[in-house]
């Protein structure tokens, strides 16, 4: 029994405690949620942006001589940045060599810079030719630290479409399936 001035100590509500814990924790999920989304929102806008010149450096070719993007005025470029260690360039080179293949007759030139360590890209890129992709080879250029910035090339592959003028129309970070590069080839040709 109960005095009529005291109450009963009532037990605490462990259901109402769980439930805001749980909607606590929703909502860090969410604003982490959108955290990521804006962060890898800064990283796609901080590509090189559209309309923007492409760099006149000299880049080394795999198969000898060089190449400079200027020289490639007048034909429609798909210049994918890449590496022999990175997986997912790996993964996606063969569709690339297919496609370039394939759109060549319509103006469309690939260009494959490399991105491996200066010292040993050389040997490196001979090996990853010769076992898993030797239709890539009239494709490779080296590609210096100065190109790299210029396209500010900080994760791979990194892929980049340059007009007959030599201006960015379309810039990717990250793998694309085969579908979707031809349908961004196919953009890029105004096809």
């Amino acid at each position: 029994m109960t005095d009529a001035g005291t109450e009963e100590a009532k037990p605490p509500d462990r259901r109402g405690d769980a439930v805001k814990t749980v909607l606590t924790v929703v909502a860090v999920l969410g604003m982490a949620a959108v955290a990521f989304l804006g962060v890898r929102e800064a990283q796609r806008a901080r590509l090189a942006p559209d309309g923007t010149s492409a760099p006149t450096l000299q880049m080394r070719k795999h198969d000898g001589g060089t190449l400079s993007l200027a020289d490639l005025r007048g034909k429609v470029v798909m210049l994918d940045f890449w590496a022999t260690w990175c997986p997912p360039c790996r993964e996606e080179m063969p569709s690339l060599v297919k496609l370039a293949k394939e759109y060549e007759s319509k103006g469309l030139v690939f260009v494959a810079a490399n991105r491996d360590d200066d010292a040993t890209a050389a040997q490196e890129v001979d090996y990853f030719l010769r076992r898993f992709q030797p239709g890539l080879a009239p494709h490779v250029v080296y590609a210096p630290d100065e190109l790299a910035a210029e396209f500010q090339v900080n994760a791979l592959p990194t892929l980049y479409f340059l007009d007959r003028d030599g201006k960015v129309t379309d810039a990717q970070r990250g793998m694309l399936s085969e579908d979707a590069l031809r349908r961004r080839i196919e953009r890029a040709l105004d096809l």
